[in-house]
């Protein structure tokens, strides 16, 4: 029986989990013709070690190599490479001192489960329709959470004293993916998530065809992908304001930054009324944070429409533009309605520029920003590769990012999803600005191989402080990476893609795999609602393929974190606890990147 299905099992009956052993590797294990590599903890001398099969048959040994003292882990290190054995079989085990590692698999196909559970969180995560026992087991099942969800725009005084207006009327944003742990619905993590799933569909159409997932949609002649994707899509575009709506919000610069606070966090500009129609509502959450646990569908908390911004209405943009690209010849009314709500966001979000969040609120998240360069870069990159217009191409070929260096991707950094689509999808950039592009996210994934140097996992990340969502930021890392494979066909970057993979599933010094229902030592208590057995046992844990935020060293605003801080090495600050939101929340922009690697190295 493979690693999963045993995690799974002992975490549905409660089974002991066996504590770390000194040796760290990927705990389901490799493909045959991937790197191999385990991590052990020891001193100066060189280890010996050895590769038994499952009757305990020698089939490889070696010296490990020394490594020292590794700031990121705070341990002293060494490393086994064993990549040159590639005989396929259950059970293997590596040995050091007489100790053995975890047993592990090599065998073709085996991230092909992984993509299939991290690409099932979303329908978990849907709001408005039941979680069907047929599709999840009966143990994930649960009645729909906020059906016809009609919610008024938020009006009256916030926490900081300041009063808003409001909106004439209800909205029906039924539907969606909630975001994380909690009960929030918010365009700027569902824009860069949903672009994920359907990069990947862009770079693959055939892989999820219709019939090969367990969604309700499935048998509807449209790949399983798409249907999912689809399902959030639907939500964006809810969340658009009609035409000619006028609204009061504010408008213009934020005032000046106090010491240490991000832009976002400052007072907010004056209000001023403009013209709304075409932008998109920030997010619809509860008024009030809700109590852990807290099943979607008991939620009694009063459903709120937030004011729109300029990063949700350009994240609205770029991915009805992406929607209405993948959309046509499989649903040609909703590329066209797609394409729709792409151009009048787009038009809207260049009528008011500068409409940013605010920390305002409670019972959500903000996700304030206070740069929208990158999101007007990739709406603008996502409408020329769909429609070719002039206007998208000139806005795109005159901004910064366009020649800028590359980092990883993330809801505050959209820039590089830009860079993607003009560098992959067929467009009428010049050969020479495309061969750049790819050249750019080439010389962003050597940046990365760099850093494998820096820390002693061997990790393409840097070895200082790990910020909030580590893991996700080390995928999106392997995105571009996988990538670059595309692009040169150089084995160094799979193996920069394989060695971010090992990390989140074991090779770390935590011996952690950091992905629910996989390996000896999967996570088991996420910050999340309604997978909280740790405060009810009548509630499930979390179902295989769910993606922990990691180690965080840098923001350890959670009461479990703060008794952490500054008692951990960066790559051990984290704990599995359901309180610990700053360490293990989950949230659908940190599992898009674990199914997006998955799949790629499924491919």
């Amino acid at each position: 029986m493979r690693t999963t299905l045993v995690a799974a099992t002992a975490l549905l009956l409660g089974a002991a989990i066996p504590p770390p052993l000194p040796i760290h590797l990927n705990q389901i294990g490799f493909e045959p013709g991937d790197a191999k590599t385990a991590i052990v903890w020891g001193g100066s001398g060189s280890l010996s070690w050895t590769l038994v099969d499952a009757s305990d048959r020698v089939v490889g040994q070696g010296k490990a190599k020394v490594l020292g003292k590794d700031a990121a882990s705070g341990a002293e290190l060494q490393r086994i490479d064993f990549s040159d054995f590639r005989v396929p079989g259950e059970g293997y085990r590596l040995v050091v001192g007489g100790s053995p590692s975890d047993a592990f698999a090599i065998r073709e196909g085996i991230y092909a489960p992984l993509a299939k559970d991290a690409l099932a969180f979303f329908y978990h995560q849907r709001a408005g329709v039941p979680i069907e026992a047929r599709l999840v087991g009966a143990a994930w099942a649960r009645p729909a959470g906020h059906p016809k969800e009609v919610a008024k725009c938020f009006a009256g005084r916030d926490e900081r004293g300041t009063d808003w207006k409001g909106c004439a009327t209800a909205l029906d944003l039924t539907g969606g993916w909630y975001d994380a742990g909690d009960h929030g619905k918010y365009v700027v993590n569902g824009g860069i998530s949903l672009w994920t799933l359907l990069n990947a569909y862009e770079r693959r159409p055939g892989a999820f065809a219709d019939g090969s997932l367990k969604v309700p949609e499935a048998g509807n002649g449209v790949s399983d992908l798409l249907d999912e994707a689809r399902f959030e899509m639907e939500f964006l575009l809810r969340m658009q304001i009609a035409d000619g709506t006028r609204m009061r919000v504010p408008a213009g610069p934020p005032k000046p930054a106090k010491a240490g606070k991000p832009a976002w966090e400052t007072e907010p500009a004056d209000f001023a009324e403009i013209d709304a129609g075409g932008m998109a509502h920030q997010k619809v959450a509860d008024r009030n944070w809700t109590a852990l646990p807290m099943p979607p569908q008991d939620d009694r908390e009063e459903r709120l429409v937030y004011p729109p911004t300029t990063a949700a209405t350009l994240n609205l943009a770029a991915a009805a533009a992406q929607c209405a690209r993948l959309w046509r010849g499989v649903d040609d009314a909703f590329a066209a309605r797609c394409l729709a709500a792409a151009t009048r966001a787009w038009e809207a979000a260049k009528r008011n520029p500068e409409v940013y969040a605010t920390n305002s609120f409670t019972g959500s998240g903000g996700y304030g920003d206070g740069d929208v360069s990158d999101e007007f870069y990739w709406a603008a990159a996502e409408l020329f590769a769909t429609t070719g217009g002039g206007e998208y191409r000139y806005v795109v070929t005159h901004m910064p990012h366009f020649t800028a260096a590359l980092r990883e991707p993330g809801w505050p950094s959209t820039a590089p999803l830009g860079t993607i689509t003009l560098a992959t999808v067929r467009n009428g950039l010049p050969k020479a600005d495309i061969d750049r592009l790819r050249a750019a996210i080439v010389a962003a994934a050597d940046r990365f191989l760099a850093d494998e140097k820096g820390n002693g996992y061997g990790i393409p990340y840097v070895a200082r402080d790990y910020p909030w969502g580590s893991n996700a930021a080390l995928l999106n890392r392997a995105m571009l990476l996988g990538l670059a494979h595309d692009f040169t066909g150089a084995p160094k970057y799979r193996e920069g893609v394989v060695a971010a993979m090992d990390y989140v599933l074991g090779r770390n010094p935590l011996g952690q795999s950091y992905v629910s229902g996989y390996g000896v030592r999967p996570m088991l208590n996420p910050h999340h609602r309604f997978w909280a057995p740790s405060l009810n046992p009548k509630l499930p844990g979390p179902p295989p393929g769910v993606l922990s935020g990691g180690p965080n060293s840098t923001a350890m605003s959670d009461d479990v974190a703060k008794t952490m801080r500054g008692k951990c090495a960066p790559q051990r600050c984290w704990v599995d606890d359901i309180h610990a939101f700053s360490m293990n929340e989950v949230a659908i922009n940190w599992n898009a990147p674990l199914f997006w690697v998955a799949a790629w190295l499924d491919s």
